[in-house]
C-alpha cells in the first residue's frame, strides 16, 4: 500500500519510494529524506502541523503539506510467534 508521511500514524514507519511532485527542500534531501530509507511518526502538535518524523536518528519537524508529498510503502508489523 502506497501512501504519504502524512496519512502516518503515531509509530507507524514506511519506506520512502519517491516525492509526488519531484522535488524536496535539499535540506530535507540532506537530512536523510531519499527513497529507500525508513521513516517513522513520532508526534503530530496539537494542531496537526507540524509533524514530527524519524529519519535516519535524525527527528525532523516538517509541515504537513511538505509530508504530503513524500510518498511511501507501509512497513506491517509482522506479529509475534
Amino acid at each position: 500500500m502506497i501512501t504519504t508521511v502524512a496519512h502516518l500514524k503515531r509509530g507507524q514507519r514506511g519506506i520512502i519510494k519517491e516525492f509526488a511532485e519531484g522535488i524536496l527542500p535539499i535540506k530535507l534531501m540532506e537530512m536523510g529524506c531519499l527513497p529507500g530509507n525508513e521513516i517513522e511518526l513520532v508526534q503530530v502538535a496539537p494542531l496537526k502541523d507540524p509533524i514530527y518524523i524519524n529519519v535516519n536518528g535524525s527527528h525532523i519537524a516538517i509541515r504537513r503539506a511538505m509530508a504530503e508529498l513524500i510518498e511511501l510503502e507501509i512497513i506491517e508489523d509482522s506479529p509475534l510467534l
